[in-house]
């Protein structure tokens, strides 16, 4: 948990949830995604939350799997 590559794996996972939990939260049209309703504050809200949710969930599993933020068998290299 200590390392470079653990916190670049772990802001990557941060930024993907994030994105993911904004996708969900996304207003929708007829069934269609709309841009032009979008609330930015509720859009922001919602992506640090599944980002904070991510980085806490890499904290939890940091030390039970290989040196990645994963509790699967994942290995994370260091960096140069």
């Amino acid at each position: 948990m200590w390392t470079r590559a653990f916190w670049k794996a772990t802001a990557e996972r941060a930024v993907k949830t994030g994105a993911q939990a904004l996708i969900l939260a996304w207003p929708v049209a007829d069934g269609v995604l709309d841009i032009f309703h979008v609330d930015f504050e509720r859009g922001a809200g919602v992506f640090l939350g599944g980002a904070v949710l991510s980085v806490l969930t890499s904290l939890v599993s940091a030390g039970v799997g290989n040196a990645g933020p994963s509790l699967s068998t994942e290995k994370v290299d260091p960096l140069p």
